[in-house]
């Protein structure tokens, strides 16, 4: 069993000879990438202002089962590339291990789940998991529509968030980037359990009693920064790393979103301790309940993003 697993995962001709290419793999043009990322952001643009016209009082559009469906999809397959991956990174640390006697960048599998050598090539099994992951997030953009269509709620930051994780991914193949396996493990292990939850809570079971995918969320971005540094280190410590231009990209997003995440964060404490010193000095009722009523659509709109 475990033997047919390792083959499909890793050992597949498809996945061991698999080279990105501009001419050979589907969405590997510079041309797509912008192309798709405009039209996302003006279907998106469009059909949130054509609700606003037609509905009125923010009524819902009922979607049905489809948004449970969606968060399943993302959740199997997040499973599949995290667990595709990790097979594979074991197998490209086991067939490539000799080749890092000649190098001065890494000499353990950690320092190689950093910091590619220098000339690192996007071909083999690792970087076809990493196209899988890159196609995987325009199913990650039907997210937004859900949100219009269910919640009417469209922000800047949820267009540019999603436009630069799809181009993020696609850097990362582009550039053959230092540490993008790490960052696939950690954000395909976030998806599965994340969407796992939404698809948990969509069904009508009970949901957490605290913002469970913000917190989830914060934790990954927060891993993501320490392992920034680790890679930083080895550039600099090792002779070089691969792609780093894309990794400083990537690093430039990554603290943009963790500030994002901790300045909601502290607003949310500052509110809390509001609500707190509210109630402690006799607040009414109304007026407390109707301050956690307002904290908790905020979390919800947050998480919505």
């Amino acid at each position: 069993m475990m033997q047919s697993v390792k083959y499909w995962l890793s050992e597949h001709p498809s996945i061991v000879n698999f080279r990105w290419s501009h001419t050979q793999s589907l969405g590997s043009t510079w041309s797509f990438l912008f192309s798709s990322i405009a039209v996302y952001v003006v279907t998106a643009v469009t059909l949130h202002a054509f609700l606003s016209l037609i509905l009125h009082n923010r009524r819902r559009v009922p979607l049905g089962p489809i948004p449970a469906i969606h968060s399943l999809c993302i959740s199997l397959i997040s499973a599949v590339i995290f667990v595709g991956i990790l097979v594979s990174a074991a197998s490209e640390i086991r067939d490539t291990r000799w080749f890092w006697r000649r190098t001065k960048t890494i000499t353990t599998p950690f320092q190689w789940f950093l910091c590619f050598p220098l000339g690192t090539r996007p071909s083999g099994r690792v970087f076809f998991w990493s196209y899988v992951f890159y196609l995987s997030r325009f199913l990650h953009l039907f997210r937004t529509f859900f949100t219009v269509l269910l919640h009417r709620k469209l922000t800047f930051f949820h267009l540019f968030n999603q436009s630069i994780l799809l181009c993020m991914s696609f850097l990362w193949l582009e550039f053959s980037q230092s540490f993008q396996v790490l960052a696939i493990l950690l954000a395909t292990l976030l998806y599965s359990v994340v969407y796992g939850y939404r698809f948990w809570t969509a069904i009508g079971l009970p949901s957490a009693c605290f913002p469970f995918v913000v917190n989830c969320q914060v934790v990954l971005l927060g891993c993501n920064l320490v392992c920034h540094f680790g890679v930083l280190s080895l550039h600099f410590l090792k002779g070089g790393c691969n792609g780093m231009g894309a990794w400083g990209f990537n690093s430039v997003l990554n603290g943009l979103i963790l500030w994002l995440f901790l300045n909601f964060y502290v607003k949310r404490h500052l509110r809390k301790r509001n609500i707190n010193d509210i109630s402690g000095h006799g607040g009414s009722p109304s007026s407390s309940a109707r301050s956690c009523g307002s904290l908790e659509s905020e979390i919800k709109n947050f998480v919505q993003r």
